[in-house]
């Protein structure tokens, strides 16, 4: 310790810094850095990383001396030496001074922090620093923090010029004559404050309270709070290799988890969330961190629950389930609070570890009808991106964000208005005033159909189809050269999921809509089984259920060779001309250029001969067949006993190229208990006007 107070007075020495300013008359700025020219720098500049001043007249650091000189002598009060409190004077030229007789009262530190919080631009924040006769060093804090989330713009400040202020200008140079006799969480909270107005690090402000940070971290006696504030403003400064950052680091892990108060935790997870919590780093605090965040999660409010989700996706923190569980549950109590960015927090976190339960759901069945019409578009879009995520239908949800829909889609953009119109397609579900809602998309896709990304596009486009909503005027667009060139990345092989969709999209107009005379799909661009797409096109089988059923079947048809599982549709659909169909054992077979498709595959299928016999699986010629769709619960949604879009659309189409179609759903299986009951229970479904016969 002894060896870093002496690098630091080496450094202060050669910086011509003072280690406490004199009391009395203020002397005049020490300067860092010099012109190009080798005359000294203005205020401004030392309040900048500009390279040179930004002050377009030139710098005026002569006039600037003239007046710090005659504000330090105009003095009214006799001038104290204190900890904690600072006055401001309001003459030609602001300045403060530090006192000891006057403290603001909690009363009136609460009254500044709400006035300065309804400054809407920095010149109010300086116009309300004009006002207020006294100020603590946290309040000075908190006047530059605030100007900083008024004028940062990404990297850089909106109006660079608004450091020039002699406010702001006073208020850094006092910060910086005084740094000593700052509180620790004054002083961390106006150094953090400077890195975020881009404060240059070499500048004599941020050279005073770096070096009084370290002497304080040094002593180790700040609180978790102000050690976590003070690893934000390192490492916005020097980045995770901050020697200052690491110490923080360490002096946090000595403590314990369990004594810290909420605000502590939450500092915590934020520091950690800005990128000191790397994979596999500090693992054993953060578990104990997330212990405690259990045992705390009753009294957190809504900016709290929704902080520390965030923290917890950034983080990567798949193993903290109880914790998500706990905070879902404190979302559900405070979900009529939550800000729309604190809502839109929270969704994404729960999409993040696939987490729901019934009562968030109910609660926002209950909430999301009161701001469908006024909250901010990214937050009803992620509203309906998590139900659409979590496959969860909610009608009262749905039709309310179908209504906003007509009124605001305008507003939105091409985004937006897929997110919100997908979930509709994926869950099979059409809102009473469908016929509005898809009307006003494709009067957006008319006006802004170039400004889709493809992807988007398609995914938007195969959605309608999902509920039948067939998107006629827009395919010859979607299939033409330049629109398959652009869903191609880079030259790269074409994505699976992509090809499902044209594929399915184009199968579908053909099928669906007879008197379509629209453009061919080129070859290349059709697969042979929607298989190799995944699980976006079809649903796996459930094969717990299909085993109940498969035992069902062999001893109610009287052996296995009577069915097939898995079964690729026997067929190829006319691609060229819709009326050239010919027909082999009286089910449609169709050719386009010698080249055979297999679309679906059917879970079980029964062949049947003229008689109604049945007939062996591996038998070419059958007179009918019928499709057993074996419906587990993934091909549902989660809280209804509604079949996704997907599987509606393949039922649908099963039944237009000739099949019978008899769904098995989960939900009948589970309730039959013994194989008697299953047997007859499959009899009726599949022979509903024949006795049974014992074998």
């Amino acid at each position: 310790m002894a060896l870093k107070l002496i690098q630091r007075r080496l450094l202060l020495g050669q910086l011509g810094i003072q280690r406490y300013p004199p009391v009395g008359p203020l002397c005049p700025t020490r300067l860092l850095r010099t012109s190009p020219a080798g005359r000294p720098s203005c205020v401004a500049c030392l309040c900048t990383s500009a390279s040179c001043c930004i002050r377009k007249q030139g710098c005026q650091n002569l006039q600037l001396d003239r007046v710090v000189r005659s504000l330090a002598t105009i003095t009214r009060e006799p001038y104290f030496i204190c900890s904690s409190s600072v006055e401001f004077h309001s003459d030609l030229f602001p300045r403060f001074s530090l006192i000891q007789q006057h403290q603001p009262t909690t009363a009136e530190e609460k009254a500044f922090q709400q006035r300065l919080g309804s400054c809407s631009s920095s010149w109010q924040v300086f116009k309300l620093l004009r006002t207020v006769g006294i100020m603590s060093d946290t309040m000075a804090a908190a006047a530059l923090h605030r100007v900083a989330d008024l004028e940062q713009d990404g990297n850089s400040l909106k109006d660079p010029s608004m450091l020039e202020n002699h406010t702001i200008r006073a208020l850094c140079f006092q910060v910086e004559q005084d740094s000593g006799r700052l509180t620790d969480g004054g002083l961390v909270s106006a150094l953090l404050a400077c890195t975020r107005l881009f404060l240059d690090p070499w500048s004599t402000l941020m050279v005073r309270l770096v070096s009084e940070s370290q002497e304080r971290l040094d002593r180790g006696h700040m609180s978790v709070g102000q050690l976590c504030t003070l690893g934000q403003a390192m490492l916005a400064m020097e980045g995770h290799s901050s020697v200052m950052l690491q110490e923080v680091m360490e002096q946090i892990q000595k403590q314990e988890p369990s004594q810290w108060s909420l605000a502590d935790l939450i500092a915590v997870y934020r520091l950690m969330q800005s990128g000191v919590g790397e994979v596999g780093k500090y693992r054993n605090l953060m578990n104990a961190m997330h212990t405690h965040a259990v045992s705390i999660t009753f009294d957190m409010d809504p900016a709290a629950v929704s902080q520390l989700l965030s923290a917890l996706v950034t983080l990567n923190q798949t193993q903290a389930r109880p914790l998500v569980i706990s905070l879902c549950k404190q979302a559900t109590r405070h979900m009529p609070h939550f800000t729309d960015k604190e809502f839109s927090l929270v969704l994404e976190a729960l999409m993040y570890f696939g987490h729901s339960d019934n009562h968030f759901v109910e609660a926002m069945e209950k909430y999301v009808p009161r701001m469908a019409f006024t909250s901010q578009p990214e937050t009803v879009t992620k509203v309906m991106q998590f139900f659409g995520q979590r496959n969860i239908l909610s009608p009262p949800v749905f039709d309310i964000i179908a209504e906003s829909f007509v009124y605001r889609a305008d507003d939105y953009s091409t985004s937006q208005v897929a997110t919100q119109i997908i979930p509709f397609g994926k869950l099979g579900y059409l809102p009473p005033n469908a016929g509005e809602m898809f009307r006003k998309v494709e009067t957006i896709l008319r006006a802004r159909f170039s400004h889709f990304q493809p992807r988007t596009l398609l995914n938007l486009l195969h959605s309608c189809i999902l509920v039948e909503r067939f998107p006629v005027n827009f395919v010859s667009k979607v299939f033409s050269s330049y629109f398959l060139q652009h869903l191609q990345e880079d030259g790269k092989k074409m994505d699976p999921t992509v090809l499902a969709q044209l594929t399915q999209l184009y199968m579908t107009l053909k099928l669906e809509c007879p008197f379509f005379e629209g453009p061919e799909l080129f070859p290349k661009f059709r697969i042979k089984s929607f298989l190799i797409s995944g699980h976006f096109v079809e649903t796996p089988l459930d094969s717990n259920l299909y085993h109940s059923v498969k035992t069902g079947l062999v001893d109610l048809l009287g052996a296995r060779s009577y069915f097939g599982s898995q079964v690729p549709t026997p067929y190829c659909y006319t691609l060229g001309n819709t009326h050239a169909t010919a027909y082999f054992s009286t089910f449609p077979i169709v050719y386009l250029l010698d080249i055979q498709f297999f679309f679906f595959f059917v879970d079980v299928e029964i062949k049947f001969d003229e008689d109604g016999f049945v007939l062996p699986a591996s038998h070419d010629d059958a007179y009918r067949r019928i499709a057993l769709c074996i419906d587990g619960p993934l091909r549902f949604s989660t809280n209804k006993r509604q079949l996704l879009g997907k599987e509606a659309i393949k039922q649908r189409q099963l039944r237009l190229l000739g099949y019978e179609v008899v769904q098995i759903p989960f939900y009948e299986m589970e309730k039959l208990q013994t194989k008697t009951s299953v047997v007859k229970y499959l009899h009726e479904k599949i022979f509903p006007h024949s006795h049974r016969l014992s074998w």
